[in-house]
């Protein structure tokens, strides 16, 4: 008998093959899932359970000897082919679902990897047709909530007609990144941190995510939504709440969002002023697809405003952070990956050091090689009383080398077999994020504001880090140098074009 049945529906997408299906064995690898869960896949492709085995193949990282066990797995899988709008083929769905729940409770998780344009079809579906009569019946949402606070809002109440709160998981899978996680606990079990966590001590928070590729394919998709909705209004607003937000009560789930919500609540919505936007344009000195613009992609409508890069301040109205900038960056086709918060602190008063002393920077690096540093002085070893900026340095691959770090997929999944919301997005926190960011996504394409063009492989649009020492943050050291030379390059570059 099994106890708990996952349903996959959208099995035969991307996200389910690169993702879903991965992250399903790894769990089942390490015994951390009920030892008799069952798993059945669900989509309107007509293929055998062998064929998705053989797509899931290259992504699922079978190690040495583990063979048996990814049989065993494969073994505990079903297929089923289907529509998303037809009751019947739901009905379907169930009676396979029930064949396999002989005993007296039998729980039902249901991973809606699907379209953004059959959520509603499937949602009711399940309702009417697939909800566990002996057990718990839980619902993994992916992003896009909606475009905007209207469609948020539609999608929201379509949910709450259907199921109750505590069914519903909102999967942010940046929720379940190692060092996202860790901000609770550097924040709240230092002492050496929280005094200084404040609008006297911090001058500007960064929260930043790069990438450096492009569309790579789905532009079509990326331009209906754009970089803001994709990444800044989701995953890295979630980063800034918990950087932000006071302390909890306990560390019930529903003690931690709440904080989390009254930080956003405390939040005004964004003015045109303070957001800039980019769209990267070919690189003619490039290689292969960094020699192609955005509006290259054939996918894309010709002249799309859509913004591939974006910066933002937001101002935190509260005791704690009022004036203190929190400034989210994000953009593709950039020149390198990554995912990082910066605090920077304050020049330190009353200076002796005729300027030479640099500011302090707590770094804590979500992506890639998880990290912990705090930049800050010292003087130079040897008889010279010269300053040196150096690192207090806990990088995860040097410190922790027999550490498994999972992915935040595995930590997520598995949290909703044991029923914690903590690290899911409650529907007021979605309403809150939506409210700070809507008027100014609708400023933006009412007024078809023209994003500022750079070069794919570069750093981003000149014109951010004007932005960002005008949000008093500070680039120092031998990096500002290297700043200013890439400046040179990247004019040189545009001027070509």
């Amino acid at each position: 008998m099994y106890p708990h049945t996952f349903i996959l529906l959208g099995a035969s997408g991307d996200l389910a093959k690169k993702k879903i299906y991965p992250t399903i064995w790894y769990l089942y690898r390490d015994n951390l899932l009920p030892r008799t869960t069952k798993f059945v896949g669900y989509a309107r492709t007509k293929q055998t359970l062998a064929e998705v085995r053989e797509k899931c193949k290259k992504y699922m990282k079978v190690r040495p000897g583990e063979g048996n066990k990814f049989e065993q797995f494969w073994a505990a899988n079903e297929y089923l082919s289907g529509s998303y709008d037809k009751r019947v083929d739901y009905e379907m769905l169930n009676q396979l679902i029930s064949k396999f729940e002989k005993g007296p409770t039998a729980n039902r998780i249901f991973y809606l990897a699907v379209p953004p344009s059959v959520f509603e079809d499937v949602t009711v579906n399940i309702k009417n047709a697939c909800i566990s009569i002996k057990g718990f019946t839980r619902v993994i949402i992916e992003k896009p909530f909606g475009r905007d606070d209207v469609s948020s809002d539609k999608l929201s109440n379509h949910l709450t007609g259907l199921f109750k709160e505590e069914q519903i998981y909102r999967i942010d899978h940046y929720l379940g990144k190692e060092m996202v996680q860790n901000l609770m606990t550097i924040r709240f079990a230092n002492q050496i941190f929280n005094p200084a966590w404040n609008r006297e001590n911090i001058a500007s928070v960064l929260i930043s995510f790069k990438e450096p590729f492009g569309t790579e394919g789905r532009g079509g998709y990326f331009d209906d939504f754009g970089i803001i909705r994709d990444v800044m209004q989701n995953h890295l607003l979630q980063i800034l709440s918990l950087v932000a937000m006071e302390k909890p009560v306990t560390l019930n789930p529903n003690d931690i969002r709440d904080e989390k919500v009254k930080v956003l609540r405390h939040i005004q919505p964004i003015e045109l002023k303070d957001i800039l936007v980019g769209q990267y344009i070919g690189n003619p000195e490039g290689q292969g697809d960094e020699k192609l613009s955005y509006l290259d992609d054939p996918t894309v409508p010709k002249g799309s405003v859509t913004p591939t890069y974006a910066l933002v301040a937001l101002w935190i109205n509260n005791a704690r952070w009022q004036g203190v900038p929190f400034i989210l960056r994000c953009g593709k086709a950039l020149n390198e990956r990554k995912a990082e918060v910066r605090v920077q602190y304050k020049d330190v008063p009353g200076d002796i050091f005729n300027g030479h002393a640099k500011r302090n920077e707590l770094v804590i690096r979500v992506q890639p090689g998880e990290a912990l540093y705090l930049k800050m002085m010292s003087k130079s070893p040897g008889m010279k009383f010269d300053l040196v900026e150096t690192e207090l340095d806990l990088t995860y691959s040097t410190r922790y080398r027999e550490a498994d770090v999972p992915d935040a997929y595995e930590r997520l999944i598995l949290d909703v077999f044991t029923g914690t919301q903590m690290h899911f997005v409650r529907n007021d926190e979605l309403k809150e994020a939506w409210r700070i960011f809507t008027p100014v996504l609708n400023q933006l394409e009412s007024d078809s504001i023209q994003p500022v063009p750079y070069v794919y492989g570069s750093r981003g649009p000149l014109e951010a880090d004007k932005k960002l020492q005008d949000y008093d943050f500070k680039y120092s050291g031998i990096f500002n140098c290297v700043i200013s030379r890439l400046h040179e390059c990247y004019a040189d570059n545009r001027n070509k074009i």
